[in-house]
């Protein structure tokens, strides 16, 4: 009986039929969240590209203008949406500030409009580069926030991921953009 049980036991130690099935079972899990975990990631860096694409556009588009009113304003957020097709923007904020800069160098926000998000406190004091702080100048400022949620939002328990993008530009025909009314 001893003898059948060791021979029983040599010849399945021997064995390597099946071998890779369990091999296969067992790296499988790893491989399926490895790939989903790359394509999500693969998704959030397109759609941050989108967002730094779009903070461009809404300050090359702003900075070209000597006034802008609401209408002008509301088609340069819609130009700037239409940057992050086809990714939904729901979850997108625009905002387009001017910031003035005085004689001493110090930085306030001349005037803010926004699409999604909050404008800036006009006359509040805003930290800009000193390699941009030119005294008694004006610059665009531009700021994009997007809330990416993830398709497999297995890590990060489907909560969303702030991206966000700003750009300070000069006006580009004028000294000053001028905020008007209708």
């Amino acid at each position: 009986m001893m003898r059948l049980r060791r021979q029983i036991w040599r010849r399945f130690a021997k064995s390597t039929r099946g071998i890779a099935a369990v091999e296969f079972a067992m790296v499988l899990p790893v491989l399926t969240v490895l790939f989903l975990a790359s394509f999500d990631g693969g998704r959030a860096i397109a759609v941050y590209m989108k967002v730094r694409t779009a903070s461009y556009t809404l300050a090359a588009i702003a900075n070209q203008y000597a006034s802008i009113n609401d209408a002008a304003m509301s088609g340069i957020f819609t130009a700037t949406s239409d940057v992050l097709a086809p990714y939904s923007t729901v979850p997108l904020a625009l905002t387009v500030s001017q910031i003035a800069i005085d004689a001493n160098g110090n930085a306030t926000v001349n005037w803010s409009s926004t699409q999604g998000g909050t404008a800036r406190t006009v006359g509040s004091s805003i930290t800009v580069p000193v390699n941009l702080a030119t005294p008694n100048s004006y610059l665009i400022l531009s700021e994009v926030k997007y809330s990416y949620v993830p398709m497999f939002g297995y890590f990060n328990k489907g909560a969303a991921i702030g991206l966000s993008d700003s750009l300070y530009v000069t006006p580009r025909s004028t000294t000053l953009v001028a905020r008007t009314s209708p």
